[in-house]
């Protein structure tokens, strides 16, 4: 009967388990997220750079404005991201920390719930500042600079035909 008495700890530990699984995927598709953003203000910002000298005065001083901006996007999704991981490696502790007190005799429920607040806790941070990047995004869509146009040339003399 002791085989039995283990099994059906394991199979209840699997059971708990399950909950943080689902968190763990969630905050695997909320990292992909992040992820996918960043890339796209380091491509933005790439490509500003790669025109800057190109832009005109006016034009240039934009061009800064929204360099600086996605700058700060960029750092807020860092931020964000590594919040998440933290999260998903809390929730995995939490995981490993299950299975370990299903085996020993010691009661392990509160570092369990430590390691589920923290993970809670990192994930709201990580959730509130991709909330304010979101918002440094719209608001930095209405002041973008596309792409410089190269006046004509200056001592050419156009034929129209």
């Amino acid at each position: 009967m002791p085989t039995e008495s283990h099994f059906l700890d394991i199979a209840r530990v699997i059971q708990l388990a399950i909950a943080p699984v689902f968190l763990l995927t969630a905050i695997a598709t909320i990292i992909n997220v992040l992820i996918a953003r960043l890339g796209r203000a380091v491509d933005r910002r790439r490509v500003l750079e790669e025109h800057l000298p190109e832009y005109a005065e006016e034009h240039r001083s934009h061009a800064l404005r929204e360099l600086t901006m996605l700058n700060r996007r960029i750092t807020l999704v860092i931020w964000a991201a590594a919040l998440a991981v933290l999260s998903a490696l809390m929730v995995c502790l939490l995981i490993g920390v299950a299975f370990v007190g299903a085996f020993i005799s010691i009661d392990l429920s509160r570092p369990v719930a430590g390691l589920f607040v923290t993970a809670v806790g990192a994930l709201t941070g990580a959730l509130l500042i991709f909330l304010r990047e979101i918002s440094i995004a719209a608001v930095s869509a209405r002041q973008t600079v596309g792409p410089a146009v190269a006046p004509p040339p200056r001592n050419s003399t156009a034929r129209i035909e």
